[in-house]
């Protein structure tokens, strides 16, 4: 069967998604052992014997640190108790690090340096790391820090955003101009390749994606870098087409999970959303930024159920959706903290069902221009991916 996939970009008649030939690049292939390791790390966390950086509260790659594993960037959890038991090492060595796993090394690391723009401040005294931070080599930012869920029964319990707020690590609000500034300084002296701005919910009609995508078309202006903005699916999908229309270049509406159970349990205000409501926002998306230009998170190791979570990525993969699949962070000072991180067993076992899908259907990083599923630091299923040399066919089975 033919499916007809018709983008703001393009139009194709295939059942295989395809990136933009003129700016995809395909991923470098990961050798198998990295690709084992870095599933492993993400499992058990790395005890660090070296100076790291790293990021503490707050959305995004939290109580991680941030390194590149044989050339494959990668976030690590570093500070949780599981890091501290972890088996795996981060030692000093002559050219960067080893990592070591009892007394043995098993790969090189390169730390990411302390960015040149965090030594900045603003003409009104904010300093540039409160408003903006490097993730590897992506500008990033929460543009409001507080979420109408923080600290009501609709909290999300895997989420730590105000964390930060609250120690004092960043301003409650990015205006467009400071950002816009930063992300300057940020491509300039410390080569960030994209940005990526992420918000908390409002009880708004468009749920924080106006304010959200008018600092990504401020950051895109003043700095040239390729976007991406992230909120929930608005009450007005004619949202998502102003969102477009500013100019941004990719979107990340997360779902977490496939698992209404779960979901209803570890994010009541996005269970009362609705999955559906998700794939509806996901499809107008997608007429309109392009097939991998709109990704969902899907969160590992909550309790849920592998089938309706694997069905659910393979629906938002038919629909040109990238999913970016990670295991579960538990960050502290969320409602989490205490939970345990999914094994890398099971992780391993998720990512090469989805992977393989996503293979067989001709979607793969290298599509997306901006955000967390182009760095693809967080999760090894990129890694995984190029492993599995798998044709591309129009059937999955």
């Amino acid at each position: 069967m033919t499916t007809t996939w018709t983008t703001a970009r393009q139009t194709r008649e295939s059942a295989e998604l395809e990136p933009d030939d003129t700016t995809a690049t395909k991923p470098r292939l990961v050798p198998a052992h990295v690709a084992e390791l870095i599933v492993d790390l993400q499992s058990v966390g790395l005890r660090v014997e070296a100076q790291l950086e790293t990021r503490k509260g707050g959305a995004g790659p939290t109580d991680s640190g941030m390194l590149w594993v044989e050339g494959v960037a990668v976030t690590v959890p570093t500070v949780s108790e599981q890091a501290h038991a972890s088996p795996y090492v981060l030692k000093w060595e002559d050219a960067g690090y080893g990592i070591y796993r009892d007394g043995v090394r098993v790969a090189a690391a390169t730390g990411a340096p302390r960015p040149k723009f965090y030594d900045l401040v603003t003409a009104d005294g904010v300093p540039y790391w409160q408003i903006g931070l490097m993730h590897l080599d992506s500008f990033a930012s929460t543009v409001v820090q507080t979420c109408s869920y923080w600290a009501t029964p609709d909290q999300c319990a895997f989420c730590g955003i105000e964390l930060s707020l609250e120690a004092g690590r960043t301003i409650v609000k990015k205006s467009p101009a400071q950002l816009a500034e930063v992300a300057v300084a940020a491509r300039t002296l410390d080569g960030a390749v994209d940005a990526t701005l992420t918000t908390g919910s409002s009880n708004g009609v468009d749920r924080g994606a106006r304010y959200v995508a008018k600092c990504g078309n401020a950051v895109k202006e003043s700095s040239g870098l390729p976007v991406e903005v992230q909120f929930e699916p608005p009450r007005n999908l004619d949202v998502i087409n102003e969102v477009h229309d500013l100019g941004i270049d990719s979107v990340g509406i997360h779902v977490e999970t496939f698992d209404p159970q779960v979901l209803a349990r570890v994010a009541p205000g996005k269970a009362r959303t609705g999955i559906e409501r998700y794939f509806a926002a996901w499809e107008r998306a997608v007429s309109l930024f392009g097939q991998g230009q709109v990704s969902t998170y899907v969160i590992l190791g909550m309790g849920e159920d592998v089938e309706l979570t694997v069905t659910g990525c393979r629906r938002a993969i038919d629909m040109g959706v990238y999913p970016f699949v990670v295991p579960l962070r538990p960050v502290a000072g969320s409602l989490m903290q205490d939970a345990e991180p999914p094994s890398a067993a099971y992780t391993h076992s998720v990512y090469r069902r989805v992977a393989s899908y996503m293979a067989r259907r001709g979607m793969d990083a290298s599509m997306v221009s901006a955000g967390c599923a182009r760095c693809q630091a967080c999760s090894a299923i990129s890694s995984l991916q190029t492993l599995l040399q798998i044709p591309t066919s129009n059937a999955a089975s």
